[in-house]
């Protein structure tokens, strides 16, 4: 996939040069390229002005023209084509207040760090380097480029960036770069919700977010955009149960179990599973560490966190739902048929599997109700979908029963006997429910 968009974003850049233009790979899919790994969007740089690019390609979308910025569209896939430019003020902290079209050497100096400002060129297999980009990538530095302050100033996002490069890529922060993100952290606040969001699924879901997490913590910018995550720093727990430590390292540790390219639903589950512990915590007469509620109250926390964050809908049900059910699995050993069958084929189990799973290696390492549910999943293989109702409501009322708190308990009764397979057939459920629940009198109130 990643091939064929460069081979698409080499033509591009081929139409344009045939045309008279300069043009070139630019920013993050040059860093990509260098050091190995696909690129998930390819930009190109060009001296074609706006409406040049548009008159040149048959599928354009306009949508920075008065920046310089079009969309070219091949097939379903599309490349931002920017006009090399000098941007002038950021009043908003995130677009510039006027550009003016220039030359690469002016275009180089607006974009964020080394590592994503240099240029390639596919025709010669050169890559243009303004900036010290490919030393920096050689070291393992982040570093803003020019004026550090003016390049958080014109985008208070690229703090955020910044923090997920180093994260990802397992890369330094230049000691400059970082003393200006932590002095302007602050000014995170003014960005939307939804940009903070996207960045904050990226850092949790594309490698290294227990180092991400810490970097969060340790510029002032987790302080502004989530400041539950540090309460979980010294909040204690038994060493029995927790030998590892307290409970921020006890969620840092899970967190560096995740896959690259994990859910984010699963990344934030992992983040938050232990959210309340800090609010819950309480020592009891006999000296023993309790966190009561602290799953029902974390779930509460977790969903208005992602609210808070502008995800979406399914996210804050699915992270809340990890929280809230984490231990439960727990109890697995104990459960009736019913009630493990029930729980293994929820919408969401497998990533609540996956999250138990970190959560006994990050702390006792007891895996024993790991394994039982995993082979009980296993078992259902595909079938792993509830089993259609043997009776409903309807059959309830034809028997007599009148609507009402009775159904709900009597249908539970009939579904779990169903998983548990002593019923297995419509007869068989009619037949339990004339023994074993009478319909109230006619007419009695």
């Amino acid at each position: 996939m990643a091939v064929e968009k460069e081979r698409k974003a080499f033509a591009i850049i081929d139409r344009l040069r045939r045309a008279g233009f300069a043009a070139y790979l630019a920013g993050g899919c040059v860093r990509d390229r260098i050091i190995g790994v696909p690129a998930k969007d390819y930009d190109i740089a060009t001296d074609a002005r706006p409406e040049a690019v548009q008159r040149l390609f048959e599928h354009t979308i306009p949508v920075g023209a008065r920046f310089g910025v079009i969309l070219v569209v091949i097939d379903g896939d599309q490349f931002e084509v920017a006009t090399f430019r000098a941007e002038g003020g950021y009043a908003d902290g995130r677009r510039p207040s006027e550009v003016r079209f220039g030359a690469i050497e002016e275009d180089v100096q607006r974009r964020d760090f080394t590592i994503g400002g240099m240029y390639f060129d596919p025709a010669t297999g050169r890559v243009i380097d303004l900036v010290g980009g490919m030393r920096d990538l050689r070291a393992g530095i982040i570093r803003a480029i020019g004026d550090v302050y003016a390049r958080f100033d014109e985008d208070h996002l690229r703090m955020l960036r910044a923090v997920r490069f180093a994260a990802r890529l397992g890369f330094a922060i230049d000691p400059a770069t970082w003393a200006a993100i932590k002095r302007s952290a602050p000014a995170i606040a003014h960005i939307s919700a939804e940009r903070i969001g996207e960045e904050l699924a990226m850092i949790m879901t594309e490698g290294g977010a227990a180092r991400g997490l810490d970097l969060l913590i340790e510029s002032g910018l987790a302080a502004v955009v989530m400041p539950e995550v540090l309460e979980l720093s010294g909040c204690p727990q038994p060493p029995n149960f927790h030998p590892e430590g307290d409970v921020y390292r006890h969620t840092r540790l899970m967190l560096s179990m995740l896959r690259r390219g994990c859910p984010e639903t699963l990344a934030f589950g992992a983040l938050l599973h232990d959210i309340a512990k800090p609010r819950c915590f309480a020592m009891d007469g006999g000296g023993k560490m309790t966190y009561y509620g602290h799953t029902d109250i974390g779930a509460k926390m977790a969903a208005e966190l992602m609210r808070r964050l502008r995800r979406s809908r399914f996210v804050q049900e699915r992270v809340s739902y990890l929280v809230r059910d984490h231990l439960r699995l727990t109890m697995a050993p104990r459960m009736r048929p019913a009630t493990l069958k029930r729980m293994i084929t929820e919408d969401g189990f497998d990533e609540l599997l996956e999250l138990a799973l970190y959560d006994a290696l990050a702390s006792s390492s007891y895996l024993g109700f790991y394994h039982l549910c995993r082979r009980a999943r296993a078992a259902l293989g595909a079938e792993a979908v509830p089993p259609p109702r043997l009776i409903g409501g309807d059959d309830l009322i034809a028997m007599g029963f009148r609507p009402g708190p009775e159904f709900k308990t009597i249908l539970r009764e009939i579904e779990d006997l169903h998983l548990d397979g002593a019923l297995a057939t419509r007869d068989q459920a009619l037949a339990f429910v004339r023994e074993n629940f009478k319909p109230a009198a006619a007419g009695s109130a």
